[in-house]
Parts: structure tokens; sequence; C-alpha cells
């Protein structure tokens, strides 16, 4: 089970030069629940995970990790996130599971190979662990970022468009991760131009209806 954790935005902005991306955002997500981003393109929703994830300060505003005001690269709140963006953070000329290893070792703390090695299997790439990701396919390579969920124990997920690429089978994976993650108490902010599938009283949206 995860620690007490709530994540809460105040006011937040973004700016790209002169243009005003989003101002005066305000949420809470509190433990074991999830809050749904939507919006067009170009919208600001990768910026305002960033900011969420510790990686980007906005224009305005103030970010609370568990009623305390975080900055970025604050390390209590970069301790508590799993950041899974819209492009893996992969290194083509690595395998499936020396990427996954490396993720981990960067997040938290070397992994257990046979840990790894079951991670890969219940995502369905025990059969091409060994070979490189440039070899892989878009879905495959988002495979691996469900295996690392698998892995890692942090309190806060935030997912950029955690469904691009998957097919049923690795969807239906990540919904069943997420009611776990949840379950466990911990909290997820996505953002999703498609349903992701879970409780809907688990859910709130910022920019459009329930998903």
């Amino acid at each position: 089970m995860h620690a007490p954790s709530e994540l809460t935005a105040r006011g937040l902005a973004a700016r790209r030069g002169h243009v005003t991306l989003f101002e005066d955002i305000g949420f809470t997500v509190a433990r074991g629940q999830a809050l749904v981003i939507s919006g067009p393109n170009g919208s600001g929703k990768t910026t305002l995970l960033r900011m969420l994830a510790g990686l980007t300060a906005p224009a305005a505003g103030e970010i609370h990790w568990n009623q305390r005001a975080v900055r970025p690269f604050d390390l209590a709140l970069r301790g508590a996130v799993a950041f899974n963006g819209h492009l893996p953070a992969l290194k083509d000329e690595l395998t499936a599971g020396e990427n996954l290893a490396c993720w981990i070792a960067l997040d938290d703390r070397p992994p257990d190979a046979r840990d790894v090695e079951h991670a890969l299997a219940c995502v369905a790439l025990e059969r091409r662990r060994s070979l490189p990701v440039r070899l892989l396919s878009q879905g495959q390579r988002r495979r691996i970022g469900l295996a690392r969920l698998q892995l890692i124990r942090r309190p806060l997920w935030i997912l950029d468009e955690p469904l691009t690429a998957l097919d049923a089978e690795a969807t239906d994976l990540l919904r069943r991760l997420l009611g776990a993650h949840l379950d466990g108490g911990g909290v997820c902010v996505a953002a999703s131009h498609q349903p992701l599938q879970i409780a809907r009283e688990r859910v709130f949206a910022l920019g459009g209806p329930a998903q």
C-alpha cells in the first residue's frame, strides 16, 4: 500500500512565447483517484504533465504534493513520480531487458534480473527481450513502459497518451495495472484522447467529460 498521497495544483499557467497555453488551472487528486486531461493538440497537455512531474516550472501558480509546495526537480516530488512520456525514453542499441533494467535503476534501485524477465513476460515480450529496441514496433516499445509500471514503486503516475499504439491485450493490461495502482492508494494523472476504462467513480476530468 502507498503512503497517503495527494497532488494539488493552484492557479497554474503556461506560456509559449507570447501565447498563453492555459491559465488558472486548479485541482486536487487524492489517494486512489485519477485525473484525465483532454484537449486538442497544442493546448498544453504535455506541458502541464511535465509541470506536475517536476520537470518544468509554471509561469504562474503552485503545485503541492502531500500538502507541501514543491518546485521543479524537488527531491520529494521526483522521488514520488513515475513519468511515462508520449515517446518511450529508450535507447535503440540496448535490448528491451537492458532498457527496462536501466530505467528502473535510474528511478529506484537496480532490479533483480528475474523480476525484469517476469515483467517482460507479462507484457508478451519474453521472446524479444534480447532484441535491440530499434527492431521493435512502436507498440512493443510502449509495452516496455507497461513493464516498468509493474516494477516501480511510485505513488504518483503521470502518463502522456498511455494508450497510443497499444493493442487490445496491452490496453487491458494497462487497465489492470492502473486499477491495482489506485486500489493500493496511488494517484494518477494522464493525458489521453481515449477512455482509460477504469471505474468512473475513481476518475475526474480536466478539459472534457469524465472518461
